[in-house]
């Protein structure tokens, strides 16, 4: 009975304390009317003002799209005087201060490799250098007979010397404008992937053969059964093609090059060794990997980068042109720089030949060195 009255009188204690008490009931119910009356002119407003809006639209008239002209800017440029004015003054500023400091070189062009190689005089370490030419292989494939030409060793690679590169590429294009010069073959030779344009163009240069396909073993050794069908021709000291010799070619033994000019000797030892076997001087590009006892005039470089293999090619290609033109400027002024090696007789001799014999063929016979016949043959002897 005591715990009960106890309970209640507490419990009457702490309702008339609370704040639920303190808002009553009626109260509540006239703040929810209140905001429910606020609420319907509002939405009166609402429509009101969506209508005014609508009916504003409705009125106004329609605007055009803009059409975008992207031609807008350089149809200003041209008509904007001040264009002009600013070319006129950059071209004035270009000569005034032309001869003023140092030139920018223009930027590297692959093409110019092939259209317009570079000449022996135009090579320098800076052009080697941007070919790539000093990039040898790994430490662990090399050859030791290269060690004269290396440099260093960086990063497990073997760094190729670029004053070794330019003199024996230098020397290497005295050789083939001397071969050139002296009327010689020169087979230009590069069987890897994209080497064929430099090849051809190297060879259009110097007047010679090409070669950017595979090597048939044979060519040189056993050259009468796999060329005997090549086509031949004699030519003068001018090459201008002499038609009267075609019947004495029948027996004629083809033609081989007198200088083989090798891109990718490691993939041609073949090549190579039958050059060798028939006292054939040979030119070739030797990485850190290859033998340079495998041609004749090594030239150090790095055989796996295209660029550098153009450059060569180029620059051994614009050698034979020099030689070429040496050749030719020599015989119009009356001297023929090598001497037949074919036995070909003249047209007059075979004459005077069938006369004496009462109408007999007789067997062309040239002595070594004879430079009596005016015929200068496709294949020629240095002298």
């Amino acid at each position: 009975m005591i715990v009960r009255r106890l309970a209640a009188r507490t419990g009457r204690s702490v309702f008339a304390h609370a704040n639920v008490a303190a808002t009553p009931a009626r109260q509540w119910r006239r703040t929810f009317a209140s905001d429910v009356d606020l609420l319907e002119p509002t939405a009166e407003n609402s429509l009101k003002e969506t209508g005014s809006i609508e009916i504003a639209l409705e009125n106004s008239t329609p605007q055009p799209v803009p059409v975008y002209n992207p031609n807008a800017a350089r149809e200003a440029a041209l008509t904007d005087p001040t264009v002009a004015e600013n070319w006129y003054a950059r071209k004035h500023l270009e000569r005034v201060i032309k001869a003023v400091g140092s030139t920018p070189e223009p930027h590297y062009q692959p093409h110019t490799l092939l259209t317009n190689p570079p000449r022996p005089a135009d090579v320098t370490l800076e052009l080697l250098l941007a070919s790539q030419a000093h990039l040898g292989h790994s430490t662990s494939v090399w050859n030791p007979a290269n060690a004269r030409y290396i440099f260093g060793v960086r990063e497990g690679i073997h760094i190729i010397s670029l004053d070794q590169t330019a003199a024996h590429l230098r020397r290497a294009a005295k050789v083939v404008t001397e071969v050139c010069r002296r009327g010689g073959i020169v087979l230009f030779v590069g069987t890897r992937n994209e080497q064929d344009r430099s090849v051809v163009k190297a060879a259009q240069l110097a007047k010679g053969c090409h070669l950017f396909d595979r090597w048939i073993p044979g060519s040189i050794t056993n050259g009468q059964q796999i060329l005997g069908r090549c086509k031949l021709k004699v030519v003068d000291e001018l090459d201008r093609e002499l038609p009267e010799f075609e019947t004495q070619l029948a027996e004629q033994p083809v033609l081989k090059p007198d200088l083989v000019v090798c891109l990718n000797p490691l993939e041609n030892y073949v090549l190579l060794q039958e050059c060798g076997q028939n006292h054939i001087p040979t030119i070739g590009i030797i990485d850190t990997d290859a033998d340079p006892t495998w041609v004749t005039y090594p030239i150090p470089a790095n055989d796996d980068s295209l660029r550098c293999t153009n450059v060569i090619a180029g620059v051994l290609g614009r050698a034979g042109e020099e030689g070429q033109r040496l050749r030719l400027e020599a015989a119009r002024q009356g001297i023929v720089t090598y001497k037949s090696r074919e036995k070909l007789k003249s047209p007059e001799d075979i004459a005077r030949g069938e006369e004496k014999n009462g109408g007999l063929l007789e067997k062309p016979v040239v002595r070594p060195g004879d430079l009596s016949s005016p015929a200068g043959l496709s294949g020629r002897e240095a002298i």
